[in-house]
């Protein structure tokens, strides 16, 4: 055995192999460590969101309570009036807030369907004897009527209530790395996360989309005996970029020491005479980035042998720094070009310039233009000389629907369309790159095709936040703003009114005799005069106003600027728009005539809810008036109403 065999052997029995155990030891405990930690936090995010259900179910037992002691609707059990009940308990719910309400009579259930029976009732087949309000609530609290005063009183009805919905506890749970879902049953009520809509473990990790979470959850029982699953993930990216960042420090210092000990060999080695010291004078010159000078061979023996290998070794290592340091600069651009990346997520313009130069760099192309449907085009490099080789590749790739280069001169271009996710869909635009002198190889057009599709997956993702933001704010059925939107608008511009001195006109609206159209000609038919009527107050309402749908047949619009004289104009004019309305009638019969009831007040003090009260006020005396026609509100002064 050679002397740079032994020495090799010795080196690695002694240093290296316990250096290799203890790396795989501390690896292992760093990755326990962190994955403890990451599943503490999930805990800790499973308790915060237990705390939120029990409270809303508290909250939700309160409301139970009060509603069982209210005299109406407990007379209503009693009697087993169900109409009575509903109409009392959809003003209480109202009043209350609640996203919910189930009464279920002791010892029956409903006997024929109303309004929203079924869901949220208790044993499976039996209906309710009254039920309202979102079939997503959860967190349910129960309170019994009984028929007398004593405990020993009978049991009228079991009431449930709920004061939040799924969306709602979702919201609250969910936070930036945390999602959330509930489900009941098969179900998904709501979920932070598209793809959690499945069935999710109680505990453990699952992978959605491409992110690693943590899972863990709860169950608890909700209307009627059902069960509520609610499921938190914790993305688990933090934990393992931990494990990485640990694992990293932990071999940086192991390498530290074996660079150590193989320092240490060195020094030991000085004691050879000679080529060995130059040896260790060339090393030192090599750690200290110094690699002009070669160590001198003579000879022919291992030493020699082992002299030429080194300055084999310190060329090659020269190179290797030098594309260490390219690479280490390429990295700095790819770090922050993934920082522009999160600050322009949601900003099509900001995402399609940055995977225009992505792709750019990708192909080593002196110039790049990308353009899509509703932004500018993003121009990069020497687009305006290689401009004929970019128009002839763009050309062909939209003609073709797929990749395709083009030449002109020395030129060479490579365009691609944006593709959108669904099959037969217009592309979201075209990348096109050039460059001179070297045409594009069937790899780079692989790599450019990809890079195109996550370019459109995130002008598609910009898409779907835009999609969804208007969606929360808007009526499915009449597209008008929804009741949230309603409630947001009333708070600014009550506030804006007060702030400038200037009035802030209000208009409630209800379709009259509207339960006699779903009644007689079907629920289908009531949702096209919903959808009529909702036109023609979009049509008459100013650009500055915004037509909301307040709930049921009921429909507002906030107007700004506006005295109650102008107020009256406005909801006059949308009355006369909707008594000349001719709505078809679904079975082919007589086309129906439809007209509304107005209530309308203006203040440029008065609060939200005693403007809206005002103008309710002024409604209910247009209905009972001989409907089809406006009031004013009976307060001149909503703001003096409310102070007294």
């Amino acid at each position: 055995m050679s002397f740079r065999t032994r020495l090799a052997v010795f080196f690695v029995l002694l240093v290296v192999v316990p250096m290799v155990a203890l790396g795989v030891v501390v690896a292992r405990l760093v990755t326990d460590s962190e994955k403890g930690k990451a599943d503490a936090r999930a805990g800790a995010h499973v308790t915060s969101a237990l705390a939120v259900y029990e409270r809303a179910s508290e909250q939700g037992g309160l409301h139970a309570r009060r509603l069982g002691a209210d005299p109406v609707l407990s007379d209503a059990i009693r009697e087993g009036d169900r109409q009575l009940a509903r109409t009392r308990l959809r003003t209480l719910t109202r009043q209350q807030g609640l996203e919910r309400v189930v009464i279920e009579r002791a010892g029956r259930g409903g006997a024929s369907g109303g309004a929203g029976a079924g869901a949220g009732s208790g044993a499976a087949g039996r209906q309710p004897f009254v039920a309202l309000g979102n079939p997503t609530a959860v967190a349910a609290g129960e309170a019994t009527v009984r028929g007398g005063a004593g405990a020993d009183a009978a049991r009228l009805a079991v009431i449930e209530a709920s004061t939040i919905s799924a969306a709602d506890l979702v919201r609250l749970v969910a936070s930036p790395g945390v999602e959330a879902a509930v489900r009941r049953g098969d179900r998904t009520l709501a979920s932070s996360l598209p793809a959690a809509a499945g069935d999710l473990p109680r505990r453990g990790r699952i992978a959605l989309d491409g992110t690693e979470y943590v899972a863990a959850g709860f169950s608890a029982e909700d209307f009627g005996g059902s069960r509520d699953e609610i499921s938190v993930l914790t993305d688990a990216g933090g934990s393992n970029a931990a494990v990485a960042r640990n694992r990293r420090l932990a071999f940086a210092l192991l390498g530290g020491f074996l660079l150590l000990a193989f320092a240490g060999a060195l020094v030991v080695s000085r004691q050879l005479q000679g080529q060995i010291g130059r040896f260790l004078a060339a090393a030192k010159r090599v750690g200290g980035g110094d690699f002009s000078t070669a160590v001198p061979t003579e000879g022919s023996d291992e030493f020699a042998q082992l002299g030429d290998e080194f300055n084999k070794m310190s060329h090659e290592l020269e190179q290797r720094i030098g594309e260490l340091d390219r690479e280490r600069a390429r990295l700095r651009e790819s770090i922050q070009r993934v920082g522009e990346t999160f600050a322009s997520n949601l900003d099509r313009r900001a995402l399609l310039e940055l995977g225009a130069e992505t792709i750019a760099d990708a192909v080593e192309a002196s110039a790049g233009r990308a353009s899509a449907v509703g932004s500018e085009p993003v121009r990069i490099g020497e687009v305006e000389a290689l401009a004929p080789a970019l128009d002839a590749a763009e050309a062909r790739a939209r003609a073709a629907g797929a990749p395709a280069q083009a030449q002109a001169g020395q030129t060479h271009a490579l365009a691609c369309p944006i593709p959108r996710s669904r099959d037969g869909a217009e592309p979201h635009g075209t990348v096109a790159v050039a460059r001179r002198d070297r045409a594009f190889d069937e790899e780079e057009l692989a790599l450019v095709g990809s890079l195109a599709a996550q370019t459109g997956i995130s002008l598609e993702n910009v898409e779907l936040h835009d999609q969804v933001a208007r969606q929360a704010v808007t009526d499915e059925l009449t597209g008008l703003f929804n009741h949230r939107r309603f409630q947001e608008v009333m708070a600014a511009e009550v506030a804006a009114a007060a702030r400038f001195g200037q009035p802030l006109g209000l208009l409630l609206l209800d379709i009259d005799d509207f339960k006699k159209v779903n009644d007689t000609y079907g629920h289908q038919q009531g949702d096209l005069v919903l959808k009529a009527v909702a036109a023609a107050l979009r049509e008459n309402s100013r650009e500055i106003d915004e037509p909301a749908r307040y709930g049921g047949e009921e429909m507002a619009v906030a107007l700004p600027q506006t005295d109650l004289d102008g107020a009256y104009t406005i909801a006059e004019r949308v009355r006369e728009s909707v008594a000349a309305l001719v709505v078809p009638a679904l079975d082919g019969g007589e086309p129906l005539r439809v007209t509304v009831s107005i209530g309308v007040a203006a203040s440029a003090s008065a609060g939200k809810d005693a403007l809206v009260a005002a103008a309710d006020a002024a409604l209910y005396v247009a209905k009972r008036s001989g409907k089809n026609r406006t009031e004013r509100a009976p307060v001149a002064d909503p703001a003096a109403a409310e102070r007294e």
